[in-house]
């Protein structure tokens, strides 16, 4: 299967780093558990952007460090035949530093893909499983036939209950969660049983 995964709260915790820059910035506190929305209503959109582009350079995407057992599991769908394509609405300014954080975290990928139009682009690449945070491109893969699956987050909590989305408070739960789907997975990137089992 070609499955595409997006980077900001999905393989690290991106939240952490856009609240930094933001009270650094502009004195504005974005409180990870009162975000319960998309939407950052806190910051114009002008700021929004300062603070994402500053996020989206390399010295910030160099520090990030993935959530833990992310790198593990998406290397056990790897090494079950399943294609990895990194697709992140960053800007395409940010694909070479991207890779380079990819590499350095020893993500396994197929390609990487910094642009905007993440769903058309999927649905059209033949997707079929995105693994992202954001509302609209959960709903809008569904409805596009693409299996859906995100990291648990307040601005997404409320697609969990719906029937066709898939989530999870974790990698490792992630994993488990679509191990009907795409097989079970190991912490060492094999493709026979998960971590622990025989």
């Amino acid at each position: 299967m070609r499955i595409a995964v997006d980077i900001d709260s999905t393989l690290h915790h991106y939240w952490g780093q856009l609240a930094d820059v933001a009270q650094r910035r502009f004195g504005v506190a974005l409180p990870y558990d009162d975000q319960h929305t998309w939407d950052i209503d806190a910051l114009t959109p002008a700021q929004l952007a300062e603070c994402v582009a500053e996020t989206h350079g390399p010295e910030l995407v160099a520090a990030a460090q993935p959530y833990p057992g992310a790198v593990e599991v998406i290397a056990g769908w790897r090494a079950r035949g399943h294609t990895i394509h990194v697709a992140s609405h960053r800007a395409p300014t940010a694909q070479a530093h991207t890779a380079q954080w990819l590499e350095a975290i020893g993500l396994p990928f197929d390609e990487l893909r910094c642009d905007y139009g993440k769903v058309d682009w999927a649905q059209a690449a033949g997707i079929g499983l995105l693994v992202d945070d954001s509302p609209a491109n959960l709903l809008s893969a569904r409805d596009a036939g693409i299996v859906p699956a995100t990291l648990r987050h307040p601005w997404n909590a409320a697609l969990c209950a719906r029937e066709g989305i898939a989530c999870a408070q974790d990698w490792p739960g992630l994993g488990d969660t679509l191990a009907a789907l795409l097989g079970e997975w190991r912490a060492d990137g094999g493709a026979d049983h998960r971590a622990g089992e025989s």
